[in-house]
């Protein structure tokens, strides 16, 4: 290896071009006085001073400053590697860690061509969803993920669920299997979104069909995640019919999915209970500002529940009054409002 491509990799570990010389200079001599390093090396005897130490903390070199005058000698290389081998090692199960996190964010579609693999995989995003799950299936299907979708509720996600291919007046079951489940007797693509970033779009004949020639896309994709909730919300919850809504939650309790606080403030103000909240977010149209609010919920605009009180498909939002001022909040990428959440606490007075 030349001497460019020794001093490319030293760089590689954090060397600039002066600490790369001055190492090289170090190596060279072995052992010297910090004054004949600074000749050798065209650099001034306090920058060799300077890097002489840094170097010693990472086991490159070593000081003796117990001696008249100070001397620097190099450490073996094979020490220096070793070392640096040990670092590496005990480095790498964090960044595998974090990778490991960091994974399932990760941009990618996938190009699913069977109903079998479509079902495996609404199950398995759902198995993993934490906060928000909306999902439109053939109710003739929805013994394939029924435990998926009944897990999910017990752990307290919020889940949307519309069946279809329900006819009017046909008894559906769906008990604990939805925080509020809607039916219709049309057909639409098998739609799943999980906690705003993954997902599955799929027509709905490649579902109903065992010859169609239709494929799906799986996605994780934070930017995605919204585009089908919106579509969901707006295009198809409209128009079926609201068969099954859970029971109010437990109060206190904080969520940090505002479609979930939206929820669960409407059952218990239409159940006639007061509710109070404390939220904390941002100011949407100026910087600065309270970032927590507090007070009495007094109105909901929402399309979750029948009969809706929003003004269009996705607007969900808290009216809050501390006594004295009434605010509008509303969750992530809130425009209309005046607050933003990042979390609500729903207590009841």
């Amino acid at each position: 290896m030349d001497d460019a491509s020794l001093a490319d990799m030293l760089q590689r570990f954090g060397f600039s071009d002066k600490e790369v010389d001055t190492y090289l200079t170090i190596l060279e001599l072995g052992e010297a006085k910090a004054s004949t390093i600074a000749d050798e090396a065209g650099v001034s005897k306090r920058y060799v001073y300077s890097i002489a130490e840094k170097l010693d903390d990472r086991g490159f070199v070593e000081v003796n400053d117990h001696a008249v005058p100070t001397t620097i000698r190099a450490n073996p290389p094979a020490d220096v590697v070793e070392a640096l081998t040990s670092d590496l090692d005990d480095m790498r199960p964090a960044l595998e860690s974090r990778f490991s996190r960091a994974a399932p964010r990760s941009e990618r579609f996938e190009v699913v061509k069977s109903r079998v693999t479509v079902l495996k995989r609404v199950s398995e995003l759902v198995a993993r969803a934490e906060a928000e799950v909306t999902l439109g299936i053939p109710y003739h299907l929805l013994d394939e993920v029924a435990d998926e979708l009944r897990a999910a509720v017990e752990r307290g996600v919020l889940v949307l669920l519309i069946v279809t291919g329900v006819e009017p007046g046909t008894d559906v079951e769906l008990s604990g299997l939805a925080s509020v489940a809607r039916a219709w007797d049309q057909p639409m693509p098998t739609m799943l979104t999980v906690d705003y970033e993954s997902g599955l779009v799929a027509p709905a004949e490649m579902v109903t069909r065992s010859n169609s020639a239709a494929q799906a896309i799986v996605f994780a994709q934070e930017q995605l995640g919204p585009v089908i909730v919106g579509s969901f919300l707006g295009n198809y919850w409209p128009m079926a019919a609201e068969v099954y809504t859970r029971e109010p939650a437990d109060l206190p309790a904080t969520y940090d999915d505002f479609r979930h606080a939206v929820f669960q403030a409407t059952l218990h103000l239409r159940a006639g209970d007061d509710v109070a909240a404390r939220v904390t977010g941002r100011p949407v149209h100026y910087d600065d500002g309270p970032t927590e609010l507090e007070g009495r919920i007094v109105d909901v605009r929402q399309g979750l529940l029948e009969p809706s009180t929003n003004s269009f498909p996705v607007e969900n939002t808290l009216v809050v009054t501390d006594g004295e001022e009434t605010f509008s909040v509303g969750g992530g990428g809130a425009f209309v409002e005046d607050f933003e959440a990042d979390s609500v606490e729903l207590s009841l007075l």
